[in-house]
């Protein structure tokens, strides 16, 4: 088995907000989440799918085709890949939700001397976007990575109850050549998998609406 790289960081606030409950229980009527919108040089159309969790707790999406990388083969923009999605959340009537947490999963393979980066932000549409995190890996490094960013009760941000806010999430990799020659070797950081066991993953907090 491949080892895991890991990384953990606090998400950055969405909002300036009070003291929250506790989460409550998923509710058991099912939801369902559709991406309304998809930009970016690492989700063109068709290469991003997501897909709940039965319980309720989590949700995924699948990159088929999310790389960014230096060196041979690599064209000048390839340094950066990002993705925008927005995605309507339909939960059931009651309940509101927050992510309380992201774990981001692919492969690296960096040259000594080389570096990479994940970064990523989360806001529902109508607030202000918020700050992004940050997960750096430093080469040499040719296995899986993971990276994860956890919000803490107090400073979940809840979706408004009893509208529709669509939730943006915001990702990026980027790769630095670094000391290393990207004349004669190749630097990479993929958040994608062949056959779709490879995926980013969000877990819910819930809350009952009053």
């Amino acid at each position: 088995m491949l080892s895991m790289l890991t990384v953990g960081g606090l998400v950055a606030s969405l909002l300036a907000a009070p003291v929250q409950p506790e989460p409550v229980a998923a509710p058991p009527d099912k939801i369902t989440i559709e991406i309304v919108t998809v930009n970016g040089s690492g989700c063109r159309a068709g290469t991003a799918a997501v897909a709940t969790a039965e319980d309720n707790t989590a949700f995924t999406i699948t990159y088929s085709d999310y790389l960014a990388q230096v060196g041979v083969g690599a064209r000048p923009t390839d340094f950066r890949k990002n993705c925008q999605l927005n995605l309507r959340v339909n939960v059931p009537p009651g309940f509101t939700y927050a992510i309380a947490q992201a774990d981001y999963r692919g492969f690296a393979h960096l040259q000594r001397g080389a570096t990479g980066q994940q970064r990523a932000s989360y806001y529902f549409m109508g607030t202000s976007p918020t700050a992004y995190r940050s997960h750096s890996f430093n080469g040499p490094i040719s296995d899986n990575w993971q990276a994860t960013d956890v919000t803490e009760v107090a400073s979940l941000v809840y979706a408004p109850c009893g509208e529709v806010h669509h939730l943006n999430i915001n990702t990026e990799l980027r790769v630095y050549a670094g000391t290393s020659d990207p004349t004669t070797t190749t630097s990479f950081m993929a958040m994608d998998s062949t056959d779709g066991g490879v995926s980013t993953e969000y877990h819910f907090a819930w809350k009952q609406c009053d």
